[in-house]
């Protein structure tokens, strides 16, 4: 039997509706980089999965999990065993994408169980898990991330996770633009790496 402790969790979330696209392409170099780093890797594509939006029936005060069987349930375990977390999203109309969206939607449930079962006080920054957040976008608007950062910080706030990083990546209007920009994918692998660097040194990582 091996003595060696469980590598750190990072659970990947691919939020484009293209399977291989920009998108994917800089997730996959951060993975690359978080594993060879020392973590484990759990990688959800929410185009492939069955997710209904939230219906806003509250079932979660219960006990804080979603009441509506579907595959965010395998997405919520996950979450809840990280220690690090990667949402990759395009930006549409300057927000993320419809898949990543309901998936942001569906985690209420963690904010019902943090705020409203756990009494966690709003404003509380005592983090569990650290976050990395890659965009990738077709123009070049001065404030193309703006409205999908703020999506984004108050989402990872409802996780537990602290956003401690972000990549976001203009210009890319073609669905393979990404693999012809070095400069992109070598930041893609730095920012997994430094992620898995952050979440190996925390205590008990």
């Amino acid at each position: 039997m091996s003595n060696e402790s469980p590598k750190p969790l990072v659970v990947a979330i691919h939020g484009s509706p293209r399977r291989h696209g920009n998108t994917s392409t800089l997730l996959g170099e951060a993975v690359r980089g978080a594993t060879e780093s020392g973590c484990q890797v759990s990688e959800f594509h929410l185009r492939d999965l069955k997710l209904s939006p939230c219906l806003e029936i509250y079932g979660c005060k219960k006990d804080g999990r979603c009441v509506i069987k579907d595959d965010f349930q395998q997405i919520y375990d996950q979450i809840d065993l990280a220690q690090g977390i990667i949402l990759a999203s395009p930006i549409f109309f300057y927000a993320v994408s419809a898949q990543t969206k309901i998936l942001m939607d569906r985690c209420q449930a963690f904010w019902v169980r943090r705020h409203w079962l756990e009494g966690r006080p709003y404003g509380d920054t005592t983090w569990k898990r650290r976050g990395l957040f890659i965009a990738a976008a077709a123009s070049q608007g001065q404030k193309l991330f703006d409205g999908a950062l703020l999506s984004v910080r108050y989402f990872f706030q409802a996780l537990d996770t602290e956003l401690t990083d972000t990549l976001l990546c203009r210009g890319l209007d073609q669905a393979d633009e990404a693999r012809h920009r070095p400069d992109q994918l070598a930041a893609a692998y730095r920012k997994g790496k430094e992620l898995a660097t952050l979440i190996t040194a925390q205590p008990g990582a």
